[in-house]
């Protein structure tokens, strides 16, 4: 019987040659970077929507002793796989942008003899989501009166955004046009725009969502107390930089679906 089984398997495995094949080194690591980025986007986006359509609904719910007994052994788990989700995803996903899609398109452009640097490219594409969180987050912080109403908030969001995307946008094809030939392709100014995005919504979760939460969550565990003045304070921050980041989640995953050729938004290649 096992010499049967054995001949059987390889009987098998002779049919799937030429199916199958096995990765090279530099497939690897491709495989591995975009295999991160939707494990850990997936543990991310999933818990955002849980946050949002689930335990928003169900906090307003419970009484104060009953979120003292519940939330910190639901809560703080949740928010480690949320925070360091994001973390990788956004860590995998910029590499994967950096080494498979600019690259590419950075070396068409200095192959007509052009001097285009990819990591200036980078560095100044990274600086263009980091600016505007950094406005929003002073509005956030700082103008509490725009975040009251958020219908408000939602409209300010949609102009600071709007205006990232369209100097995103502009940066990297100003960059990857030589001669009046554009070499940045549908899939670098697809994810040069949605990765743009969940840099900020990673900036949202680290520097608003769970230091806000924290704090909270701490003083149910017996940590310092938040004072009574600054508690709707914090959740009011946090509740806001969560719902901008479900509603940036859409058009994010919008600009990843078009990258591979579904819709090319932005240009013929």
């Amino acid at each position: 019987m096992l010499i049967e089984s054995t001949h059987h398997v390889g009987f098998i495995l002779g049919m799937l040659d030429g199916v199958f094949k096995a990765p090279s080194a530099a497939e690897i690591s491709h495989i591995i970077l975009r295999w991160l980025h939707f494990v850990a986007g997936i543990t991310w986006i999933g818990l955002l929507y849980f946050f949002n359509l689930v335990n928003v609904p169900l906090q307003k719910k419970l009484d104060a002793d009953t979120k003292k007994k519940v939330n910190p052994d639901l809560l703080l788990p949740a928010l480690w796989y949320f925070r360091w989700g994001a973390l990788v995803t956004v860590l995998a996903g910029f590499g994967y942008f950096a080494m498979y899609i600019l690259r590419p398109d950075v070396g068409l452009a200095n192959a007509t003899n052009a001097n285009v640097s990819g990591r200036i490219i980078l560095i100044v594409w990274l600086f263009i989501p980091i600016i505007t969180f950094l406005i929003e987050f002073l509005i956030i912080k700082k103008v509490p009166a725009l975040i009251k109403d958020g219908r408000v908030f939602a409209v300010v969001m949609l102009i600071l955004i709007g205006l990232m995307s369209f100097v995103i946008i502009k940066w990297l094809d100003g960059q990857l046009t030589v001669n009046g030939q554009h070499f940045a392709s549908n899939k670098t100014l697809s994810i040069g725009v949605g990765g743009a995005y969940g840099l900020i919504m990673l900036l949202n979760v680290w520097g608003i969502i769970w230091p806000n939460n924290k704090r909270a969550l701490n003083a149910m565990r017996g940590g310092p107390p938040v004072p009574p003045e600054s508690a709707p304070v914090l959740a009011r921050q946090a509740f806001i930089a969560s719902r901008t980041n479900a509603w940036l989640s859409l058009p994010m995953l919008l600009f990843m679906g078009t990258s591979h050729g579904d819709w090319l938004i932005f240009s013929g290649h």
